[in-house]
């Protein structure tokens, strides 16, 4: 996998989403020897229902992130219970599967590392599952073991970091998902050499939201939109009309495209979500996991599918692999499809695949398909 280290809009009187957070960070003056992070929703998502639609909204902090479940044309006392109850489960699932919790499932795995096997639950074996085939997929772009590498970059503002050779020499031949042993029949998880660490930061959350879209659905809720971050699930309508969901720029304060969807997931990587520029360079929070650096093919994948699951764990994974390695493999995604996407290069030439050829709306002219650029922005 990409190392990921660490979209709300509103709408206008003609009804199209507007980006409501700082624009991502671009590359720099000159005489500038780096600029902040500035973090940016990956994808702009539905904003609130106009006046006239009956709906219920809650928001909550979890798992990294803020949490927003919006519910159309059912009334409070039926769709406020049914929400908090799906917030209830993200909670738990974050409490299971977050290596930042000492007492979680993959905390206690990484501590066993090199030592015995781990006797796990559903929850911890499904990711692991999933993960790893997502790690053959994609020959090994996507790979929970990642984790290693969480302490060797620093993005906080001020207290930027980035490793030296050396330290990636030693931490990169503990990243190896051909190492991380399950079996399914004794529910344990084992990792083989001493060091090793498991990093669910790109899968558990799309699981939650899967997971909370059950509940919604068990509770007789039909039209809703569930937001983490740079994930969006969207099921039923909005009013007359499927979710509007916006694809975020990589260098403005603005969004590219729009899709209108029903019953799918959208989940997007993006280099500007967390970043800071130094010897000319940017340096960003997806790393090759080959070399421990930033990926300099790709500015941002955005996947449509019909599972939060699999698309969070690919999105990141189909950065790295780049546009044209991407669009190859995607007839044999894991979970078996059909599965979407929109890729953003270096170049900022926009890569759509088949099926969403038609369904894409452009909100910014392409010049020989490459995205505009403000004036003082360079493409790399």
């Amino acid at each position: 996998m990409a190392l990921s280290l660490a979209c709300a809009c509103r709408t206008n009187a003609d009804d199209k989403p507007l980006a409501t957070t700082p624009a991502p960070a671009a590359a720099p003056p000159k005489d500038t020897a780096r600029l902040p992070p500035v973090p940016a929703p990956s994808t702009a998502a539905e904003p609130p229902a106009p006046p006239e639609l009956v709906h219920v909204e809650r928001s909550t902090e979890m798992m990294g992130t803020i949490i927003k479940i919006f519910v159309v044309g059912e009334p409070e006392e039926k769709a406020g219970p049914a929400i908090e109850a799906a917030f209830t489960e993200m909670r738990r699932l974050e409490s299971v599967l977050s290596e930042w919790r000492p007492d979680s499932e993959i905390s206690q795995i990484n501590a066993a590392a090199g030592l015995h096997p781990v006797k796990v639950g559903p929850d911890t074996l499904a990711n692991i599952k999933v993960s790893n085939e997502t790690s053959v997929w994609s020959d090994g772009a996507f790979d929970l073991s990642w984790a290693v590498l969480h302490d060797l970059y620093t993005f906080r503002p001020g207290e930027e970091r980035v490793p030296t050779a050396a330290e990636l020499a030693e931490r990169l031949p503990l990243i190896d998902y051909k190492r991380i042993r399950v079996d399914e029949k004794k529910q344990t998880v084992f990792l083989e050499k001493k060091g090793m660490r498991l990093g669910t930061g790109g899968i558990a959350k799309g699981y939650a939201l899967d997971r909370a879209a059950a509940i919604l659905q068990r509770a007789g809720l039909q039209n809703y939109m569930i937001f983490g971050g740079g994930q969006v699930l969207v099921h039923g309508k909005k009013g007359e009309r499927n979710w509007r969901v916006g694809i975020q720029h990589p260098r403005m304060n603005d969004y590219f495209a729009f899709l209108e969807l029903t019953d799918a997931s959208i989940s997007t990587s993006g280099d500007y979500e967390h970043a800071f520029f130094r010897d000319g360079r940017r340096w960003h929070h997806i790393i090759d996991l080959k070399t421990g650096m930033p990926v300099q093919h790709t500015t941002s994948v955005t996947v449509v599918c019909n599972s939060g699951f699999y698309g969070d764990a690919v999105d990141t994974a189909m950065f790295i692999m780049g546009a044209e390695k991407t669009l190859s493999k995607l007839k044999t995604v894991p979970g078996g499809g059909p599965m979407d996407v929109v890729i953003v290069d270096a170049d900022m030439r926009v890569h759509v695949s088949a099926g969403l050829k038609d369904k894409i709306i452009m909100r910014m002219p392409l010049t020989d398909g490459k995205l505009p650029l403000p004036p003082t922005v360079s493409e790399h």
